[in-house]
């Protein structure tokens, strides 16, 4: 399964993981903490989530990588509109 990892600079790292996982909670199966999430979108497709002071790390499984990032980083900016966050995806 194709993998990917974006590092993102925010001082906002643990609210937009637990915005993100509580999000999705209402449609997969998601476990999450202030430091890590993790989200199982079913199909194989899963995000992994990592937080701390400066950093939001979101690691992501799946066929359609590509486009599951784009999901990912449309909803991350969503909650994230007071400032500009650069997602620098590398597969892994």
């Amino acid at each position: 399964m194709p993998k990917s990892t974006a590092s993102v600079a925010t001082e906002h790292a643990s609210r937009y993981l637990q915005q993100l996982c509580k999000h999705w909670s209402h449609k997969f199966a998601v476990d999450f903490s202030p430091t890590q999430g993790r989200i199982d979108l079913g199909e194989g497709r899963i995000v992994d989530l990592r937080a701390d002071d400066r950093t939001l790390t979101v690691d992501v499984e799946a066929e359609d990588l590509p486009r599951m990032e784009q999901v990912v980083v449309d909803h991350i900016v969503r909650f994230a509109f007071r400032e500009e966050l650069k997602f620098d995806w590398r597969q892994v």
